[in-house]
């Protein structure tokens, strides 16, 4: 079952806002050490089958990328419309995670499979592979470099061409290193955002040096959720409306995604 029947009535919203609303300042980056919440602008439609792993906006398209072996796919669907415009399926037993967008190529990282997917933006056709080592979490981009997380509270930056790995920060807070950082996004305001994985909390990082900058509280949407025929998941998926501050957030088999602000 695909998501699309899903999806429809979300992007619909999610294209009225983008292109009605003006722009808004970024949170600010240099808030240091803030304790945030998630303030719900919006309830949408998610497809309650995506194991969701990855979630960026770009242009005009919500990609979406899903994991499980036999589940993994990426997604491009139409904001405009809210039609599936492209999509492709990653071959079992590859376990999908995260994605991202880097000029012409979608990134899709692999569980423990020490693979990265390189595919065409427009069409989500495979291109290549490249191998990499350790396990594959999350991926964000910056202007010039992909970040990835696997698990632990490493931040890895890579060639956004080679995938080859150029530097690491720690990610701490107060000293102590923040594990389990998982979907990433790299945002307007020059963070990095992360899912901390089995929790309902978020933290905002200034990858120049790792130290985290916000701790967000998202447990209000878990409670947001309508009860549903089969059991959510975790916390996960992250994406920056563009030029805005506020983001689109869901879980893995989420029945909803919530467009939200980052509040004290």
């Amino acid at each position: 079952m695909t998501g699309r029947r899903h999806l429809v009535p979300a992007l619909l919203a999610v294209a009225w806002m983008v292109a009605g609303c003006s722009p808004q300042s970024p949170v600010a980056a240099d808030a240091a050490d803030a304790d945030l919440r998630v303030e719900i602008l919006r309830t949408l439609d998610h497809d309650p089958f995506a194991f969701t792993q990855g979630l960026e906006i770009d242009g005009t398209d919500l990609l979406e990328g899903t994991g499980r072996p036999g589940e993994s796919w990426v997604q491009a669907t139409d904001l405009t419309g809210g039609a599936v415009r492209a999509r492709a399926e990653l071959p079992s037993p590859l376990f999908g995670e995260g994605i991202t967008v880097s000029g012409g190529t979608v990134w899709q990282l692999t569980w423990r499979d020490g693979v990265a997917v390189a595919r065409d933006r427009a069409t989500l056709t495979e291109q290549r592979r490249v191998p990499f080592d350790g396990e594959g979490w999350g991926i964000c981009a910056l202007p010039d470099a992909l970040v990835t997380s696997d698990g632990s509270p490493t931040l890895t930056f890579r060639d956004p061409v080679t995938f080859e790995p150029r530097r690491t920060v720690q990610v701490v807070r107060d000293g102590i290193p923040v594990a389990r950082l998982n979907e990433l996004e790299c945002a307007d305001d020059g963070a990095v955002y992360a899912n901390v994985w089995t929790t309902d909390t978020l933290v905002r990082i200034d990858p120049a040096d790792g130290r985290v900058t916000a701790e967000i509280d998202a447990s209000e949407l878990r409670e947001a959720l309508p009860p549903g025929p089969r059991d959510v998941d975790v916390l996960n998926g992250i994406a920056q409306i563009p030029g805005t501050d506020r983001f689109l957030v869901t879980g893995k088999y989420w029945p909803r995604m919530f467009e939200v602000r980052f509040v004290p």
